[in-house]
């Protein structure tokens, strides 16, 4: 197995988790925030969506598909154009709701897409390319995509916590 076929199986589970938080919640579910101060699943799930579409455009030179695809005129959250939710407020946290999780899954996807044509291209010596001098060490293709799949991992993780607080709360 080649490291690309990994990355691309890393970011298929994420897709897979994503639905999976996803499904069978109501718009006031998705955007349900468990305490105050805290995340919503529609908060949790487009900022990693948008972390992604970001971080691995940038890496490989493509446009936003959040940009390019009019994600952000169908979303109408009021926020920034690049905003990826990194260090948001508890008042812009408020801003990101959904009328239902096909929005969500919709925008996954697309990043998806895009992220998976990407890596169907990868040969192992892109992965020491770097992408960002702005850290010490510098940071190459490799470890920025093992960041983001981290990142997603865990985001949508969370999301599937407050799912389960959810469902237990009204149950």
């Amino acid at each position: 197995m080649h490291a690309k076929d990994i990355l691309i199986d890393g970011y298929g589970r994420i897709r897979e988790e994503v639905h999976a938080v996803v499904d069978g919640l109501t718009a006031e579910q998705l955007n349900a925030r468990p305490a105050a101060g805290a995340n919503s699943v529609s908060w949790l799930l487009w900022h990693l969506s948008r972390v992604q579409d970001d971080h691995v455009a940038g890496a490989f030179g493509l446009e936003q598909v959040w940009l390019a695809r009019g994600w952000e005129k169908r979303f109408g959250l009021g926020l920034g154009r690049r905003e990826t939710g990194y260090g948001h407020s508890a008042a812009k946290v408020a801003k990101v709701r959904v009328d239902s999780g096909d929005l969500l899954t919709g925008y996954y996807d697309a990043v998806h897409e895009q992220t998976l044509g990407a890596l169907r291209q990868l040969a192992a010596k892109d992965l020491e390319r770097v992408v960002d001098e702005r850290w010490d060490p510098p940071v190459t293709l490799g470890v920025r995509l093992v960041s983001v799949l981290s990142d997603d991992l865990q985001h949508v993780g969370q999301a599937a916590y407050v799912r389960g607080l959810l469902q237990s709360a009204d149950s």
